[in-house]
């Protein structure tokens, strides 16, 4: 009976979310409160939603302050030299312009917000993708392509629901999934880099229609000096430009100090985010207005990962899991049980895609690791080979931010997914290959 109470848990949960009869914070709360209620776990529900969420706080404290501070970064303008430079380079030639997206989008999205990533990006190029006559569903391939790979950092989203689920640390998952976004990265680098020479040789046969070189260059001069207006409209005042060596620098101590386990990364973005404001903004309102500017998409992200607490300490705190487990082990034969890594990995991309983030990993991913976890499987490759199906989630049609990529450049979502999925394959091969590699995924 608690078997079939908590998959009747699951399957509500899901049907709610992906029918959008209420929004992930209301379905993650009020439906295992109800469920809970039924098995007759009333009396503990209480104790179980706090330690559920006492589970889930260092990553919402992470997720809080790894939004501020790069928000904070991009108001400084950090990112805006970089910007400007990749199109400058560029000198109105195709392919440069094509891997220069790549460039511009796998260093922009490692601030974790594909939305933001999106803008800028967006914002640089598709002026001079439509004056050159580049397709922009090249620039939208390529840059969700990226912000699929970065977003799995410890302060993304992905990873962020994952440990809160599971019980585990983002930088855990970040230092497993790694070596594979290094890979992909580069990945999409070369395939920008074959999409750009296709469209050189297209672009010169269709010369008549394009500009020349030295037009290009005026092009190259206007965007460059709308990218930093673009950026952060209204908000000039808030630019610190002599200030871009230490936010340089202190970036790059927080990535330091993350990959190498220095501190806590919870810790590390707490001393960044004071850190970053003391320097850049002295001034206690201007301080305040920063703080303030950012807090709707932190709260947003904190929110759900707290929701996702109550959640779990009901979920696991019950027998309900373990009886649920207990079903999926009887029907799984004794051989296939050391595949469970592989089956999560290659399970998670059309899940992620068709059911979203939310209904895979908070309703579909505790199944997986429990059942796991009969055959000797630790939760952290589960939750690591979860992650492997991101390249597809991140487009899929319960995503928010994909319809603003297809609002600003124009394009169809249908469109969107026959260009990217194609390549978004080889980067989920390439992160099942890594994993085989590294141990995440047994073969035998």
């Amino acid at each position: 009976m608690l078997s079939i109470l908590g998959f009747l848990m699951i399957f509500t949960f899901l049907f709610l979310i992906l029918t959008k009869r209420v929004s992930p914070f209301l379905g993650l709360t009020v439906v295992p409160i109800i469920y809970g209620l039924i098995g007759g776990f009333g009396s503990e529900l209480g104790n179980l939603m706090m330690e559920g969420i006492q589970n889930v706080a260092p990553t919402a404290i992470l997720l809080l302050f790894a939004i501020l501070y790069f928000g904070i970064m991009l108001d400084t303008g950090l990112f805006d030299p970089l910007t400007s430079k990749i199109i400058q380079l560029a000198k109105g030639d195709p392919l440069k312009i094509i891997v220069g997206t790549a460039v511009l989008a796998g260093i922009i999205g490692f601030d974790g917000d594909g939305s933001t990533t999106m803008m800028i990006v967006v914002t640089a190029f598709l002026p001079l993708y439509k004056k050159l006559g580049i397709s922009p569903i090249i620039l939208a391939s390529i840059t969700i392509m990226q912000i699929g790979i970065t977003t799995l950092v410890p302060w993304g989203g992905p990873a962020g629901r994952v440990a809160s689920v599971l019980k585990l640390e983002p930088n855990q998952l970040y230092l497993g999934m790694l070596p594979g976004m290094i890979v992909s990265l580069l990945f999409v680098i070369a395939a920008a880099y074959f999409i750009g020479l296709k469209e050189r040789a297209r672009v010169r046969m269709t010369n008549s229609e394009s500009v020349s070189i030295s037009e290009a260059g005026i092009i190259d001069a206007a965007i460059e000096n709308a990218v930093i207006e673009n950026i952060a409209p209204g908000s000039l005042n808030v630019k610190r430009p002599k200030l871009i060596w230490f936010n340089l620098l202190l970036s790059s101590l927080i990535m330091v100090a993350i990959v190498l386990e220095w501190l806590p990364p919870a810790t590390v973005f707490i001393l960044g985010t004071a850190l970053a404001l003391l320097v850049n903004y002295p001034a206690l309102h201007h301080q305040r207005e920063r703080m303030t500017a950012h807090a709707p998409n932190a709260l947003a992200v904190v929110i759900v990962v707290l929701a996702a607490g109550i959640f779990s300490g009901i979920f696991k705190g019950t027998p309900i899991s373990e009886s649920m487990a207990q079903s999926l082990v009887s029907i799984i034969p004794d051989g296939l049980g050391v595949y469970m890594a592989l089956f999560t990995a290659i399970v998670s991309g059309p899940a992620l895609f068709l059911i979203g983030a939310d209904g895979f990993y908070f309703g579909i991913l505790p199944i997986l690791a429990e059942t796991a976890s009969n055959y000797g499987i630790d939760a952290l490759k589960i939750g690591t080979a979860s992650l492997y199906g991101t390249p597809f989630g991140i487009m899929g049609p319960l995503v928010a931010s994909v319809y603003l990529l297809i609002n600003i450049t124009g394009i169809n979502l249908g469109d969107l997914h026959k260009h990217a999925s194609k390549w978004s394959i080889g980067i989920m091969l390439i992160y099942i290959i890594v994993g085989v590699i590294t141990g995440i995924i047994a073969l035998w």
